[in-house]
């Protein structure tokens, strides 16, 4: 049997204590979540966007999830365990395996708060997890078991933000998965807080700083296409496509489309602001934008890359002569 936990007194939630699975052939009028996935994810060759991510209970559509943000199966102590951020219910849940506990997200709540009472889920689960508390990349020094400082917390602006990274992610998916290419597909980076996705090419390139970040980060030939919030200097939910090795030099902005897209030189980046978007723009954004960044690192052999599958359009998908 499953046991719920709530950290903070809220309903509990209880989960069924057995996970029954599909027949290999579904039967006349079943449904199965993975036929959901077929009709609408992305297509990606090979067939990759009808495959299941696992989770500690079962399968998933995705770590971007459509209530927030999920670390995917992960395993430690000999035991499976997940932690997701549920942004359309304010909580936090940590499972492993048979058991799931809840940490609400509340206002006034402290970083060192949430860290305690995700370190105790894990632990009294028999996960042990051992990570560096202490910030990195921060104009300022804090520790995440220190921090009581208390925090605001917004559940409308939260969900609205979220409702923005889905958006972006769908945008993304829908550019990057056809591609014949090396690629990651959109997820949250939440180092820097963004949904981004990468196109990979096959070659070696060393970042050229004796950094420890941006050596493990940039190694490889890229392009980045991202949307984050904003920031101080740009509060704009935008667009955004870095390349590597970074161009910091003038590119013909005139290429890129829409009209109100453009290539900053001082940040090596192409932007477009949310605000300035319609239908049809994002798309368009991204492949000018790649074509622009692309030709200028001199990447060869990328023409098969926006070859079309040769599968149904999903929209038109009938029964084959392989359906039984």
């Amino acid at each position: 049997m499953y046991q719920t936990i709530v950290i903070l007194p809220r309903r509990a939630i209880h989960l069924p204590p057995t996970l029954g699975f599909a027949p290999r052939h579904l039967e006349e009028g079943e449904f199965s979540h993975n036929l959901v996935k077929l009709g609408l994810a992305p297509q990606e060759p090979q067939w990759a966007h009808v495959t299941l991510p696992l989770t500690v209970s079962g399968f998933s559509t995705g770590p971007l999830t459509v209530s927030g943000f999920s670390t995917g199966p992960l395993y430690g102590g000999g035991r499976w365990f997940e932690i997701e951020v549920d942004v359309l219910t304010s909580e936090i849940t940590v499972q492993v395996e048979g058991s799931r506990a809840v940490i609400l997200l509340a206002d006034g709540t402290s970083i060192k708060s949430y860290y305690d009472a995700i370190v105790w889920a894990l632990e009294s689960s028999g996960v042990t997890v051992r990570i560096n508390s202490k910030s990195q990349e921060m104009a300022e020094t804090w520790w995440l078991d220190r921090n009581e400082t208390p925090l605001a917390y917004d559940a409308d602006a939260a969900q609205k933000g979220l409702q923005l990274f889905r958006d972006a992610a769908r945008e993304q998916a829908m550019f990057l998965a056809p591609l014949r290419c090396r690629k990651v597909m959109p997820a949250l980076f939440w180092g820097t807080f963004d949904v981004s996705s990468l196109i990979v090419y096959n070659a070696h390139e060393p970042f050229p700083k004796d950094l420890v970040i941006e050596q493990a980060a940039f190694d490889e030939p890229m392009i980045e296409f991202g949307f984050w919030l904003g920031d101080a200097s740009v509060d704009v939910p935008t667009f955004f496509i870095l390349p590597y090795p970074f161009q910091y030099k003038e590119l013909p902005s005139e290429r890129l489309q829409p009209a109100d897209a453009y290539y900053d030189a001082a940040m090596s980046e192409c932007f477009l602001s949310l605000e300035h978007t319609s239908d049809g723009d994002v798309q368009a954004f991204f492949r000018t934008s790649f074509d622009l960044l692309s030709e200028r690192l001199g990447w060869e052999g990328c023409d098969h890359y926006f070859l079309p599958l040769k599968m149904p359009e999903q929209s038109q998908q009938e029964p084959t002569d392989e359906s039984p």
